[in-house]
This record gives structure tokens, C-alpha cells and sequence, in this order.
């Protein structure tokens, strides 16, 4: 059997779903296939004999700088003749910014390199399946309601600085946030209000804290606050500013009704050999101290003797 001649060899690139072009050293387009056409909207007719870094395709990264001019794939190959593979995003004839892989290699002629070829696909599908995972990675360690960490998240986050704490001789601050009443809230306005409510102090919450801090949703209407390098001055301090910040706060319902939330704080600052468990227990003990004489304060748990 015979093998395939070039004008096979051609029909068979002409018909590809790929996009396929090619250039010469002066990145000049010699050939441009159907694939590239359907994928970029233009014709071979308005692209051959035109340059690659053209104002055509006007290739940009994920930031949105361009590529044609510095950063072109298709000129680094001509330059050193390696194959190399990238996502970038396209301009199409209509206007619009398409997600495309592309792959480059080298077109040689007698060991000497002539141009190149590019191949390049529609990476839709790629880009969404990529955003999917990366919501659903964000959902596993996001709480719904109010969208700060989730238990999960907070647990490892609570770990993780702790084992910091022992490593570099620092403390950690740990804050257990409970809003006083929620039960007459939900029972009196509904679970809608009572969600806004939720959302109302954990954004209050978050604003008043630095960036490296962790916020999170302990559970119900119950928050916590991871606060790094901070002695038990800097906590107290800390914990009466999330306090009078809620206190200060308010949430009007549909009706005209006033809703003041208000929290009683529980905290505790790492000591030698403290776990998660106890850090935690320690706090929580706190917070319970503070729901039992008032609701409403802050009351950290006492240094070790």
C-alpha cells in the first residue's frame, strides 16, 4: 500500500477542527485552515500574507496582557525551535475574547528552521470545567448564608496556627462569638431576617478585623475568630471592638422593625502545649461565663496559674 501524498496530507489538515496556521520567520501567515477559520471567525482570504502579531487574533494571558507583540509562543519557537503548550484567550471577528490551547512547533527545511505551526482548540470547556472546581472547592470550605469559612476551613486554619505558635514561640488568639437572643429573632421576624442578621454581623465582623485573622461560622449563630501574634491585652481589645461594632449595628425588616444584634465573647490565648481541643475549650468556657453574667461583654479565660 502506497503511502499518502501531500495533497491527502493537505485535505486532512484543511479539514481539521483544530485551528491550524502557519508562518514563516517573519511570522508571516502562509496557511490558514477551516478549523481556524470556524474558531476565529475570519476567513483565510483576510489572513494570509498578513503577520501574526497583526491587530488580528490580539492574543492576551489570563491578565490581559497581550502576546503578540512580546511573549508570543510562535515567535519563542522560530527563536529556539522547542514545541511549547499554553492557554491563552483569542479575539474574535466578533468582538468577543475566546479561551483557546495553543501548541507550537517548529517548521524545518534542511535542519534549518523556515517557520512554524500553531494549533490551537476551543478551551471552553476547559476554562469551565476548571471554574466548576474551583467553586466547588470554595463551597467545601465556605458557609452559604454568610459566606465566610466553614468549620471545616476553620479547623484546619485553627491547626495549622497553632502548630506555628509552638514552632516560633508566638500566640494565637482564639474568639467565640454568640448572638444574644437569635431563637426570639427567628421566632419573631422569620428565618429570612434572621439570615440577614447572620450576614450583618458577620460582615461587621470581618471589617474589624486585620486581613491574616480568620472569621468564620462556628455554627448557628455562633462565629469565630482565629487572631494571630496577639497577647491577651491585644485579644480583649479586640473582642470589645466586635462587641460595641455589633452593638452598634442594626437591621431595618421589611416593615419598618428594628432588629439590634448584640453578642456576648468568649476568648483565650494560647499557652504552651495547647491543642485545638483546649484552646477551644477554654474559650468556650469563657463565652459561657460571658452568656451567664449579662450576655452582651466580652470575658477572656485566665491565665495559667
Amino acid at each position: 500500500m502506497g503511502g499518502f501524498d501531500d495533497a491527502f496530507h493537505q485535505l486532512i489538515v484543511d479539514n481539521l477542527a483544530d485551528g491550524v496556521y502557519y508562518v514563516d520567520r517573519e511570522r508571516r501567515i502562509t496557511y490558514w485552515n477551516h478549523g481556524a477559520e470556524a474558531l476565529t471567525g475570519y476567513p483565510a482570504g483576510k489572513v494570509i500574507g498578513a503577520h501574526c502579531y497583526d491587530d488580528l487574533l490580539s492574543h492576551v494571558d489570563e491578565t490581559g496582557r497581550g502576546l503578540c507583540k512580546d511573549g508570543c509562543p510562535l515567535a519563542a519557537t522560530i527563536a529556539d525551535g522547542a514545541r511549547r503548550e499554553c492557554q491563552v484567550w483569542l479575539r474574535h471577528r466578533d468582538g468577543s475574547r475566546r479561551p483557546v490551547r495553543v501548541r507550537t512547533a517548529p517548521i524545518r527545511r534542511d535542519g534549518t528552521i523556515v517557520g512554524a505551526v500553531e494549533i490551537f482548540d476551543d478551551a471552553t470547556t476547559l476554562v469551565s470545567a476548571r471554574e466548576a472546581a474551583q467553586r466547588a472547592e470554595h463551597d467545601a470550605l465556605t458557609d452559604a448564608v454568610t459566606g465566610l469559612a466553614n468549620r471545616r476551613l476553620f479547623d484546619a486554619v485553627l491547626a495549622a496556627r497553632l502548630e506555628d505558635a509552638a514552632r516560633y514561640g508566638t500566640a494565637v488568639g482564639l474568639l467565640i462569638l454568640d448572638l444574644d437572643r437569635f431563637k426570639a429573632v427567628n421566632d419573631t421576624f422569620g428565618h429570612a431576617v434572621g439570615d440577614v442578621v447572620l450576614q450583618v454581623v458577620a460582615s461587621t465582623v470581618r471589617g474589624a478585623v486585620r486581613s491574616a485573622d480568620l472569621v468564620a461560622r462556628w455554627g448557628g449563630e455562633e462565629f469565630a475568630v482565629v487572631v494571630g501574634r496577639v497577647d491577651e491585652t491585644g485579644l480583649a481589645e479586640t473582642a470589645e471592638r466586635l462587641r460595641a461594632l455589633v452593638a452598634a449595628s442594626e437591621i431595618r425588616t421589611a416593615d419598618g422593625q428594628v432588629v439590634k444584634p448584640r453578642v456576648s465573647i468568649g476568648g483565650a490565648v494560647t499557652r504552651p502545649g495547647d491543642t485545638p481541643e483546649s484552646l477551644l475549650r477554654r474559650a468556650d468556657g469563657a463565652l459561657y461565663e460571658a452568656k451567664a453574667t449579662g450576655r452582651d461583654r466580652v470575658v477572656l479565660a485566665r491565665s495559667a496559674e
